[in-house]
């Protein structure tokens, strides 16, 4: 074998390897699946130039079979990393929260150092009222003498259990699965399937759960599995039993209600704490209810809002994660009020998700910091 055949076959093999150990996981289906398409296509040319070449007993072309074999792992090669493999950085984020006290951020900081850990963001919060530490650090796990799976064990042994911390670890390089509930209104629900299709989020969809068959063709079009299940009272429990089937079958880890027009029980919301995120018609607390924008015109008011929120138990009344208004006049008609919400709400949703997504919410009493 020649020696451009050795070079090629060591970088296949080498990149066989990172993608075994997930440097090559990043949204496979979207990123890495369309490049393999491209170096099949071009292999199966290679080939078939080759035996052309053999049939015709050509010995001085390049393309004999140890050449074809060099040529394709050169080809592979170009294919993954000109086509830019691995777009996240592969990042630790912990997230904490504890009683304010002296030498929480050095010991952090030095925790993450001793272990050869290089800090990409730090933002740290202190409530005066309630003398709570709030702090979202992320670091570079490249070079950092710890796994993944040794890093909570390690922080809570020398750091989290001296604190009294309360932390959560994520992991940028862990693509979160989100499933999305939809009933008939549209608008958030197309909103949220064009940032997908168009890689703008790092999230997977694949399961939509709806009430109603009316968006069933958008979200077939891209290959998203879509489930009808209507709700009844008198059946709601065994229908939520099968939502969290599916959920679980997909290993979804949160949920988004796309102007999901139902009320989700206190056992259905049990499962999913603090990972249910719904959008409401209005500049919470205020216009409840399914006519909010009329209520609001009668009213006469000034400014129409969205809220974003994480369900609790209690009616939308969970921890906050945006807000934002839209000022109106006189002039503006309930359509108008209309329009301009809905504008709105797609806005205020995807901003919550965003932050979700980006694991940049602390949430602590009912309360949300987010560190954007």
């Amino acid at each position: 074998m020649n020696t451009l055949s050795i070079i090629g076959a060591s970088i296949v093999t080498l990149a066989l390897i990172s993608y075994s150990i997930g440097i090559l996981t990043e949204q496979f289906r979207k990123q890495i699946l369309p490049r393999v398409l491209v170096f099949i296509t071009l292999g199966v040319f290679l080939d078939i130039t080759a035996t052309v070449f053999m049939i015709l007993g050509s010995k001085n072309s390049p393309f004999t079979i140890h050449g074809f074999i060099g040529y394709s792992a050169l080809l592979a090669m170009l294919t993954f990393t000109l086509g830019g493999i691995g777009g996240a950085i592969n990042a630790a984020i912990l997230l904490i929260h504890c009683d304010d006290q002296r030498g929480i951020v050095h010991a952090v900081t030095d925790f993450i150092l001793e272990h050869n850990g290089n800090i990409l963001q730090l933002d740290q919060h202190v409530d005066p009222g309630q003398k709570h530490f709030f702090m979202r650090v992320a670091w570079t796990l490249d070079g950092f003498l710890l796994r993944a799976e040794q890093i909570d064990a390690a922080f809570r042994d020398t750091v989290g259990e001296h604190f009294g911390m309360q932390w959560c670890l994520e992991f940028s390089i862990e693509v979160p699965r989100m499933a999305m509930f939809v009933s008939k209104q549209s608008h958030c629900f197309y909103d949220i399937l064009a940032r997908y299709e168009s890689g703008e989020w790092r999230v997977e969809i694949p399961l939509i759960i709806s009430n109603h068959e009316d968006l069933r063709s958008a979200a077939e079009r891209l290959g998203i599995d879509y489930y009808h299940i209507p709700i009844t009272p008198e059946y709601k429990h065994e229908q939520e039993a099968r939502q969290l089937e599916l959920l679980e079958k997909y290993s979804i880890d949160f949920i988004a209600l796309a102007r999901y027009m139902q009320i989700l029980s206190d056992d259905f919301v049990g499962h999913y704490p603090q990972r249910i995120i719904n959008i409401h018609h209005s500049f919470l607390p205020a216009f409840a209810g399914a006519r909010p924008y009329h209520a609001a015109f009668e009213r006469g008011v000034k400014i129409i809002g969205a809220t974003s929120h994480y369900v609790t138990a209690d009616l939308d009344a969970g921890p906050i994660i945006e807000q934002d208004v839209v000022r109106v006049n006189h002039e503006h008609s309930v359509d108008d009020l209309v329009r301009k919400g809905r504008d709105l709400e797609k806005v205020v949703f995807a901003r919550a998700i965003w932050n979700h997504i980006n694991h940049n919410i602390l949430v602590y009493q009912n309360r949300t910091y987010i560190f954007d």
